[in-house]
């Protein structure tokens, strides 16, 4: 198993409280500070926090201090936003303005 560095956009909490079987790994991997990793990092909180409230969690992995970890989720763009559990793995490349894309990219969203 890999140590992997975790870093945070800007200074909010990358982890949510619960470890249980529904829960939503969600991991975003960014470059930087740029206002689209920003940008990514606030729609992605706002979108958990409307739709899985208490049900996930996000790690931002920044590669410009960690870019070895790209290859573990085969990223080629970023910023990318990747889903670990529940399987299967499901990836989301941009700023993740579009929450109905981003709902359904995931499949997170009901109905």
């Amino acid at each position: 198993m890999t140590t992997q560095k975790k870093t945070t956009i800007p200074n909010e909490t990358k982890k949510t409280q619960k470890d249980s079987s529904d829960m939503v790994e969600l991991r975003l991997y960014v470059a930087g500070q740029t206002p689209n990793s920003v940008r990514a990092f606030a729609n992605l909180k706002r979108i958990c926090e409307e739709h899985l409230k208490g049900k996930y969690s996000i790690e931002v992995i920044d590669l410009l201090k960690t870019p070895q970890l790209a290859a573990g989720d085969q990223i080629l763009a970023i910023p990318t936003l990747v889903r670990k559990l529940p399987e299967p793995l499901k990836k989301i490349i941009g700023n993740l303005s579009n929450t109905e894309r981003v709902l359904v990219g995931l499949d997170l969203r009901s109905g």
